[in-house]
């Protein structure tokens, strides 16, 4: 990164997925807030996720990202928050026991509000309004379209309010894995997950009763730390470049206080995905320059030394799992294109953190009606040939990124419920793209579990 680098950069290059507002003077002073407003995000937080990171790509542990593929401003509340929390814990606790790995977790939240479109505008009963661009930017009803800068600041706040209940919840021990049958699984329905997640609640506590035992568990310990909280990140996709760089700080580096970097300070980690990946572009010169570590989605299509030339802009030096590839072809495009970003990668002599999305090259309409969903055996296909791709190409999944929630919705079909067609409508409530059930998230943690174990045993990707 140029020593001469600023937030403002990217505005001399060019950008897509661009918002237009109709009064500058107020986006203007609405920007103006933005500066002033405090870091929600501290530059020590950052630089532990980039440890932490830089271990998931040697292979010492193991991501877990997952949250709403837009945010509503109405999730800032008590229920969905915990929702999000508890589901995401919970399959890092099956990961944990099922894998024998440690797991850093990312939540898509607190910041997940814009949503990227194919067409700025579409016709609404004869007449053409502005697309839905996520709450930071319109409202969902086609009466509320206009692009408001108000809805920027709405932003800041409601991640902020978000973030400070996270953190609330995890110092209160909601994380506590000394009760984990606390964390109840009254939304499961089916028999064979609740008894599968029982059966390791049973195990873990009787591991726990044994370090009371022999004295591992004082609470003065660093071990007991470990048992009361957990480490628990926060990100979003960074489209809005004039929120992000308005939230962009030079701060003192945590690691030596005499060097300041610039921090994105509204999220510990940002992506761009398969429309604002350009090497020329202007989001790509903003991500370049953050400590922050960040994702690049890889798609079908992205070319492979298109794919270098990107890592050597935003990560010159090759700090290891700097970056975060998220690799989504579709269940049946891995064969096809992985192997060749991972030799091109290999060969290039990065070291990124490889993750699989197993979400959006699987979307479909369903049979019946305009709505959209994904199939969840599609989602597994394409989990457990990106597993076996790479390892046939020596090369190490590190990590699965999801769209979920911890609600019990009926937006993808399949998994343990054996939801249909029919059963979309009965709780269908996504304004972007179909997510993971409660259940359904589950089902992907225990399969990735039992990977592991069958790994160990020389076995197949098991099967649901």
């Amino acid at each position: 990164m140029s020593s001469q680098w600023t937030p403002q950069d990217w505005k001399s290059k060019p950008i897509v997925q661009d918002v237009v507002y109709e009064d500058q003077e107020h986006l203007d002073r609405v920007l103006g807030k933005l500066n002033h407003l405090p870091p929600m995000v501290s530059p020590a937080e950052v630089d532990k996720l980039r440890e932490q990171l830089k271990q998931v790509a040697l292979g010492n542990s193991f991501l877990l990202q997952g949250g709403d593929c837009a945010e509503l401003f109405d999730y800032c509340s008590q229920d969905p928050i915990e929702a999000k929390l508890k589901v995401l814990l919970q399959m890092s606790l099956v990961l944990t026991w099922g894998a024998r790995t440690s797991v850093v977790r990312i939540a898509r939240m607190a910041g997940q509000y814009a949503k990227p479109r194919s067409k700025p505008m579409e016709m609404h009963e004869g007449k053409e309004i502005h697309s839905f661009r996520g709450d930071n930017v319109n409202g969902f009803d086609p009466s509320d379209r206009k692009p408001d800068p108000e809805r920027l600041l709405g932003a800041y706040f409601h991640s902020a309010a978000t973030l400070n209940y996270v953190r609330t919840l995890l110092d209160s021990g909601f994380a506590d894995l000394h009760e984990p049958s606390n964390w109840n699984l009254s939304h499961v329905r089916s028999s064979n997950v609740k008894r599968e997640y029982e059966n390791i609640v049973t195990q873990l506590t009787d591991a726990l009763d044994f370090m009371r035992t022999v004295g591992a568990d004082n609470s003065n310990s660093s071990a007991a730390n470990a048992l009361n909280s957990v480490d628990f990140f926060v990100s979003h996709e960074a489209l809005l470049l004039d929120y992000e760089s308005s939230l962009t700080r030079l701060l003192p580096c945590s690691t030596d206080k005499s060097q300041k970097k610039w921090y994105n300070t509204g999220s510990h980690f940002l992506w761009i995905g398969d429309r604002t990946r350009q090497p020329d572009g202007a989001h790509v010169d903003y991500m370049r320059g953050i400590v922050n570590p960040i994702g690049i989605k890889v798609g079908p299509t992205t070319v492979p030394h298109e794919l270098v030339e990107l890592l050597n802009t935003v990560n010159p030096d090759k700090e290891i799992g700097k970056v975060t590839l998220i690799t989504r072809f579709g269940a049946d495009k891995v064969e096809q294109y992985l192997p060749q970003h991972i030799e091109a990668v290999r060969n290039s002599g990065h070291i990124p953190v490889w993750v699989c999305d197993p979400m959006h090259g699987n979307t479909k309409n369903a049979s019946a009606g305009n709505l959209k969903t994904r199939h969840f055996v599609d989602i597994i296909q394409e989990l457990s040939q990106t597993f076996r791709v790479h390892k046939d190409n020596k090369s190490k999944l590190n990590g699965v990124h999801f769209e979920l929630t911890g609600d019990s919705v009926t937006e993808c079909i399949g998994g343990s419920m054996e939801l249909k067609d029919a059963d979309l409508s009965t709780n269908y409530q996504t304004h972007c793209d179909p997510r993971l059930n409660y259940e359904q998230s589950l089902d992907v943690a225990f399969l990735i579990a039992k990977y592991y174990e069958n790994q160990r045993k020389q076995k197949d990707f098991p099967l649901l």
